[in-house]
């Protein structure tokens, strides 16, 4: 980088009087050095959530694995299989008889899990989509918390509302087409 100068009062006869600086003053003027938020070592309560994610995500798949996606004669059901874990059955559904955005979410989890991809993307596509984003997320958050750093991003935050806005808006778009289109 080439030095840094700084025109200061002009001298009597004249000429700008011109002082260079090398790299140690060049902070002085341009903010300091710090490290990038890459480099930037996680706190404690950072890395603990990190690995309160991978942990919960693991929990979360080991049960969609225990879920029996399957009807009696061996079709892939579409939804409605979060039963099996006590819940009641969409309350949209019993009222309109038409989906809410999240239907088939947990069939789409236990699909995927049971290695039936195709089935997984007719009971809902955004859910197999968000199911292999958190199997990602697994070793990815417990890598972060072992490093003490993001592994791959700058920030958090801005991951965070990217992959929320995104899934929204795939939702939505999913839970729409069904509604007006099928």
């Amino acid at each position: 980088m080439p030095p840094i100068e700084t025109n200061t009062a002009p001298e009597p006869d004249g000429e700008p009087d011109y002082e260079v600086l090398d790299d140690s003053e060049r902070d002085r003027w341009n903010g300091p050095r710090t490290a990038s938020p890459a480099n930037e070592r996680l706190v404690w309560y950072v890395r603990g959530f990190l690995v309160f994610i991978a942990v919960s995500l693991t929990i979360l798949f080991t049960a969609a694995a225990w879920i029996h996606p399957y009807a009696d004669d061996g079709s892939a059901q579409t939804m409605a299989t979060h039963t099996q874990l006590g819940l009641p059955r969409c309350t949209m559904v019993e009222l309109t008889a038409k989906p809410c955005p999240a239907c088939g979410m947990t069939t789409s989890f236990s699909l995927l899990m049971h290695g039936d991809v195709w089935s997984s993307l007719k009971a809902n596509w955004v859910g197999t989509l968000l199911a292999i984003f958190w199997l990602c997320l697994i070793p990815w958050s417990a890598i972060g918390a072992v490093r003490g750093r993001y592994l791959f991003i700058r920030s958090a935050e801005v991951l965070t509302t990217v992959c929320v806005c995104t899934l929204l808006v795939l939702m939505i778009s999913r839970w729409a087409y069904i509604w007006f289109v099928q």
